[in-house]
């Protein structure tokens, strides 16, 4: 008999819905974190009486119904709605792109105006899109996509938009309407007291180890758990044994100003290419806080390397074919788990995260 149910590695979103449904039905968890902290992304730290999200903005949002009802019995949403703005060079857009966007950028007020203005733009992409600044021409006319998506995504991946594959933007949300809600989700908002209080609801009553690498004592905390969740990249439990997957990575400059309100909203994307950060997060009006200072943070994209955090993995069909190798290896674990953004190798909204989880649970445990 092992001492626990289940070593849980990692202590992200998937992880915690794990530990939390296990011990509703009377299971043991230890949970295992390489940082020195537990929560994964979502984790926020208490700064100047105002919850920063340490690694980047993490805005809840699903039309998933059990989800949101789920979320929400582990803490109490506020109202907030995503509605970040553009900066470039100093001119303000809303995003995502609609008439507020367009009337700003062409002195129009009709929706037929801004149509008929987008329509002719797209004439500069003969046929199919070959990458994605023909994609993205084809979806919302030259001026936008100069202004609001070249630079922006160019830092974003690293490379330029000539060089990336179309498929990365099939879609670009585009409204004929005065709406600056970003999501077309019916719920979203921030849990009241910041991310923590969802995750320390979710790991109570587990054992937790944090500061430890997993890999590096695998047989020591094998011997422990009948079942092993893991959550961490699929090729570092390989050992990389078909080569590395690629990641995106990012990189945090957070600063206290001794200002009550620096932007006026949570979220400002630098669109130009010369600007290096590709956002600015003033996380106090996540929570429409009004104390006497505020934390903002920049976003730096950067190429990942062994040993850096993993935020994006790049979907691309030469790394999803090595992916695929590594799933094969998966199906065919007895007592592994693998399941979240690493372990799945894939861009995971956490309402998705959660979801997966609640199905992989009621799989292996029974409703």
């Amino acid at each position: 008999m092992k001492k626990y149910d289940y070593v849980l590695v990692g202590s992200g979103l998937y992880a915690g819905v794990w530990a939390y449904e296990a011990k509703k039905r009377g299971k043991t968890c230890l949970v295992v974190e390489k940082r020195d902290h537990i929560g994964g992304n979502v984790y926020c730290e208490d700064v100047e009486g105002i919850h920063v999200h340490r690694y980047g903005a993490h805005i809840f949002h699903t039309s998933d119904r059990q989800v949101w009802d789920y979320v929400n019995h582990l803490a109490e949403f506020n109202r907030y709605t995503n509605s970040p703005v553009a900066n470039y060079k100093g001119e303000m857009y809303n995003m995502p792109f609609n008439m507020n966007t367009f009337s700003k950028m062409w002195g129009i007020s009709t929706p037929a105006e801004a149509k008929a203005i987008i329509e002719e733009q797209k004439k500069a992409v003969a046929g199919e899109p070959k990458n994605l600044e023909e994609q993205a021409i084809s979806l919302v006319g030259t001026d936008i996509y100069q202004k609001l998506v070249k630079g922006y995504t160019e830092k974003q991946w690293g490379r330029d938009c000539k060089d990336l594959p179309a498929f990365i933007i099939r879609r670009l949300p585009v409204r004929f309407t005065y709406d600056n809600n970003y999501f077309n989700d019916l719920y979203q908002g921030i849990p009241i007291g910041g991310y923590n209080v969802i995750i320390n609801k979710l790991f109570e009553g587990c054992d937790i180890e944090t500061g430890v690498d997993y890999l590096e004592h695998r047989e020591h905390y094998d011997a422990l758990g009948e079942t092993v969740v893991y959550t961490g990249t699929i090729d570092a439990y390989y050992q990389y044994q078909f080569g590395k997957l690629e990641y995106r990575s990012l990189r945090f400059e957070s600063e206290v100003l001794n200002e009550e309100n620096h932007q006026g909203v949570a979220v400002v994307n630098y669109t130009d290419r010369e600007t290096p950060y590709t956002r600015v997060i003033e996380h106090k009006h996540f929570e429409f806080g009004t104390q006497p200072k505020t934390v903002i943070t920049r976003e730096y994209p950067a190429d990942w390397k062994e040993g850096m955090e993993a935020y994006y993995p790049v979907n691309d069909e030469k790394n999803q074919a090595l992916y695929q190798q590594y799933a094969a290896l998966a199906e065919k674990e007895d007592h592994v788990i693998f399941g979240g953004r690493l372990a799945e190798y894939k861009y995971y909204d956490m309402d998705k995260v959660i979801a997966s989880a609640l199905k992989r649970t009621a799989e292996c445990m029974g409703e």
